[in-house]
């Protein structure tokens, strides 16, 4: 039951009572595991592109890129406190392990040295080498993470220093300007680029991208349009107690929680960009080893503009109906092999009619090129051919904590995956009119995860959104293209800063 001050607050957050009720409904059921049919494997749901396909899409997206308005799209909300996990856990037990061996003995390799050495001489009157044997180690981690410091536990990662050039250094901030205007500007030299930040964070970024902006422009000519946006109070989910109650903080008032990565398929819609370049702001590498990055950007953009460009001329032959039978099959076969569509055989027993609006349904969606590296071992998703509730079958990133593991049949298959998901996605969110699609449209719900936890001590159940990059866009035209490893560099500890890639 809501009460007049419940629905005041749903008010302000701009949420309506039917979410509620269906979050709650949806956080009664429990989690609604994927049916994973298959891996999506090498030609089986993954394109691999010869020297010759890379160099044909490369050249295609320079060719045809002056027709279209392009957004690197970067999610950079929260702070990087996970990526110093080690090193908090150090400041609370002074005990060294493998982890904090490796961050002292290196510690000069860091592009922040410079920084936290001036930190530590400001706050304790010595440099880091002093302190070092000294055997005040746990001075220098706070220095580096702490508030009176750099205060780099609470920064976003993307105002760290993340590399070392030389005679300068640069935040990872600075490296996605870089990235975008080697392939995300338009005919007349304008990159665009969104980071989505927490609120607490926005001035900072202005801040620091207002003091960054004109040397970059100057050095790369190009003229940036940068924006950003914060994860809506309306994306935020609800809790349930142990009663399947609502989750109510002390003073009464509804728990809401932040609704996961899968929540900024809003501040996507809301962009109404045509074709945007989505990737993590901790998968950056320095610019003198990014060529390749670059070159396969390009090819994941040319082969989505070939594809798409195919996808229009035919959904404006099936909307002015006046289709044959070959010209229907031969839809059929684009939409099957290129499209990488799994299409029902019952679809030939259609008459051309009901072809024609299965057709144009399956066609008339957002497209994602997405690259995919091989399995070596790095946690997290991966591509894989899913039955969703209505018993379609189609190509999906795919999370483990979607996954029924007690399920061997499932947990096989997906341990039989082959490629990886590095967030690396090229997308078309326009349709074949010029028309912006409503990307919520597409997003399958029922996929969202539902976690235990606790809080005052009182144990609750978890929403949290469809993924970004998983239910989110289920509902997508998705096709998987493996990208060389070396695109593949993200930054989720501080000593992944000390790999070669990144050194």
């Amino acid at each position: 039951m809501l009460t007049e001050k419940d629905l005041q607050q749903l008010s302000e957050r701009n949420i309506n009572e039917n979410q509620v009720i269906q979050q709650v409904a949806q956080l009664k059921r429990g989690t609604q595991y994927v049916q994973l049919m298959r891996p999506a494997t090498l030609g089986d749901g993954i394109l691999r592109l010869d020297e010759e396909q890379v160099r044909q899409m490369t050249a295609s997206f320079e060719a045809d890129k002056e027709f279209y308005q392009f957004t690197k799209f970067v999610p950079a909300s929260g702070a990087a406190s996970r990526m110093f996990k080690d090193l908090f856990a150090f400041i609370e037990t002074a005990e060294e392990t493998k982890f904090t061996d490796i961050f002292f003995a290196h510690i000069h390799s860091f592009a922040f040295f410079d920084d936290l050495n001036a930190a530590v001489k400001r706050l304790y009157s010595n440099n880091i080498d002093t302190l070092l044997k000294e055997g005040r180690k746990v001075d220098i981690v706070k220095a580096l993470l702490l508030e009176d410091g750099l205060n780099y536990g609470k920064l976003p990662k993307a105002l760290l220093k993340f590399h070392h050039y030389d005679g300068f250094n640069r935040l990872a901030l600075e490296e996605h300007l870089v990235e975008a205007a080697r392939y995300a500007t338009d005919n007349e030299g304008v990159a665009k680029l969104h980071f989505t930040v927490s609120p607490e964070h926005e001035e900072p970024f202005k801040k620091t991208v207002s003091a960054l902006k004109a040397d970059y422009e100057k050095k790369y000519g190009v003229r940036y349009n940068i924006t950003y946006s914060c994860q809506k109070p309306s994306t935020d989910t609800v809790a349930i107690d142990a009663s399947g109650e609502l989750f109510r903080e002390a003073n009464g008032k509804i728990l809401f929680r932040p609704g996961g990565h899968g929540a900024l398929i809003e501040n996507l819609n809301d962009l109404g960009e045509e074709i945007v370049f989505i990737k993590n702001i901790d998968n950056i590498v320095p610019e003198t080893k990014a060529q390749t990055t670059i070159v396969y950007k390009k090819v994941l953009a040319g082969l989505l503009l070939h594809l798409q460009q195919r996808s229009f001329e035919y959904l404006e032959m099936l909307d002015q109906g006046a289709v044959s039978t070959d010209e229907l099959n031969e839809a059929i076969r684009f939409a099957k092999e290129q499209l990488m569509m799994d299409i029902p055989d019952f679809v030939n027993d259609y008459n051309d009619i009901e072809k024609i609006d299965y057709l144009y349904n399956k066609l008339n969606r957002p497209m994602r090129i997405c690259g995919m590296v091989k399995n070596e071992g790095e946690p997290g998703g991966g591509p894989f051919w899913v039955k969703n509730m209505d018993d379609e079958v189609s190509l999906q990133i795919i999370e483990s904590s979607q996954i029924n593991h007690k399920d061997e049949a499932q947990e096989a298959i997906f341990q039989g995956s082959t490629h990886f998901n590095p967030v690396d996605l090229v997308c078309g969110c326009w349709n074949y009119k010029g028309e912006a699609f409503c990307l919520t449209d597409y997003v399958d719900a029922n996929t969202g995860f539902i976690s235990n936890k606790s809080k005052d001590g009182r144990e609750l159940k978890a929403l949290e959104l469809p993924g970004l990059w998983n239910g989110a866009m289920a509902d997508w035209i998705t096709i998987f293209v493996e990208v060389p490893i070396e695109t593949f560099n993200p930054v989720k500890t501080v000593n992944d800063l000390l790999k070669p890639m990144h050194s």
